[in-house]
């Protein structure tokens, strides 16, 4: 169920970006309407999101790197998330210095990498399905 939900979360953020950083936005910042996003930010959106259907659908046979990359930045969001906002604020954003950050921020970023390692262990978990059930055999 968790599985078909982020797939479908997935699915929305390729094709429909911008409601999805709509309403982040409304969450996170106490003056959305000043914000001036830079391109990226959707193409930034469509990549998570095709990160996560891609390993939800694909399992470890995805990819070890995109793996790698999702593990690392879900265990510093986690654990130090102060650097990574910074930083995708100023990726997404042109003018950072007018944003207006609310106090959740800080927490919604560590939730926000407890979902990624949550996306890695249910990719894992559909590799053990696989296996147990015997389609990744090779003939």
């Amino acid at each position: 169920m968790l599985r078909t939900l982020l797939l479908g979360f997935g699915l929305v953020e390729i094709v429909t970006p911008r409601p999805v950083i709509e309403a982040c936005e409304r969450i996170g910042l106490r003056n959305p309407e000043t914000a001036r996003r830079r391109p990226l930010a959707l193409t930034g959106a469509r990549l998570e999101g095709l990160v996560f259907v891609w390993l939800l659908a694909r399992g470890r046979e995805g990819s070890t790197l995109v793996s790698a990359l999702l593990g690392l930045a879900g265990l510093v969001l986690v654990l130090v998330p102060r650097p990574i906002i910074t930083f995708s604020q100023h990726l997404v954003y042109a003018n950072t210095d007018d944003l207006e950050l609310r106090l959740w921020v800080v927490p919604a970023a560590r939730l926000l990498g407890v979902l990624y390692l949550t996306v890695l262990l249910l990719a894992r978990s559909t590799d053990t399905e696989r296996t147990a059930d015997g389609d990744a055999t090779t003939t």
